[in-house]
């Protein structure tokens, strides 16, 4: 589904002593199945943004379009339902929403909330399950009876079991480990290719955002201040830290190496190890050359 927000504003508690202006007229668009990455600090505007993907709440002014719903200020959007069940959002601690008596019946609850058949949620349980890597024996027992990390592959499974188009992740590794971390990133990308999703990932992590996002939009007091590829972005140091962003490790290490070695070398998703192979094989060239 094709995203585009449209001079989109937001005031919280507008006329009031504690109006806020949390977005100020923004701008972009995300193509169908582009995996793009919202970053910025606390305060900046993400969690705001999000929440006007599937009509939590609509702009004070502006336009929002996602594929053919339309959200506009005072105006009702026609099968809003709709628009949530394609637009899945897995929130920070997803696990803290977990209810239900077993695992089945919580994956269960959001399909058929939206109106899927017993039979139809049956059929999509095995995937979602095979999808966030659970075994199916874990089916009638309590999703309070897991583990931290499998109680979040549960919330998400239930996210899934809806089909959405569009997957939004709000700080979806917060609280795990580095290793579950990684586990949790690579599960979503790997779905972002297989059910060609629009993913929009809201995050601290400038690794992640490097590492997993065709496209990156910063955000800075609810206003858009940058926007372009990871490549593109993550290079301009300067501007990172007029928003306190540092650049990610890996392309500080490139333009380390580049100053030190004079040499040229570009971040194009390469793997440490490929760049490792990069390096070793300019290193080799330039020996030869000097020879």
């Amino acid at each position: 589904m094709d995203i585009s927000f449209k001079q989109v504003s937001y005031i919280y508690q507008p006329n009031s002593p504690f109006e806020h202006q949390a977005l100020k007229e923004i701008d972009f668009s995300i193509k169908s199945g582009t995996f793009v990455a919202i970053v910025g600090h606390t305060g900046s505007g993400k969690s705001t943004l999000i929440q006007h993907l599937n009509g939590l709440i609509r702009p004070t002014k502006g336009e929002i379009n996602i594929g053919d719903f339309t959200l506009k200020a005072n105006e009702k959007t026609a099968n809003i339902k709709d628009l949530r069940r394609q637009v899945g959002v897995v929130f920070q601690y997803p696990e803290h929403q977990l209810f239900e008596e077993t695992i089945e019946k919580d994956i269960g609850f959001g399909p058929k909330n939206f109106g899927v058949s017993d039979e139809e949620i049956k059929q999509r349980i095995p995937q979602v399950l095979e999808a966030v890597n659970l075994s199916p024996e874990l089916l009638s027992r309590s999703p309070f009876d897991l583990s931290g990390g499998q109680m979040r592959r549960v919330a998400i499974a239930g996210v899934l079991a809806m089909e959405p188009r569009v997957l939004v992740l709000d700080e979806p590794t917060a609280g795990l480990d580095p290793k579950g971390q990684q586990e949790i990133m690579d599960m979503f990308k790997e779905l972002h290719t297989r059910k060609q999703l629009t993913t929009i990932l809201v995050t601290h992590s400038m690794e992640d955002a490097l590492k997993y996002a065709d496209y990156v939009i910063i955000l800075d007091h609810g206003q858009k201040y940058m926007e372009g590829t990871p490549a593109e972005v993550f290079v301009q140091k300067e501007a990172l830290q007029r928003v306190q962003l540092d650049m990610p490790e890996i392309i500080q290490f490139i333009q380390s190496f580049e100053q030190r070695f004079g040499l040229t070398l570009r971040y194009k998703g390469q793997s440490i190890e490929g760049l490792a192979q990069e390096i070793n094989q300019l290193l080799k060239e330039e020996v030869r050359a000097d020879g």
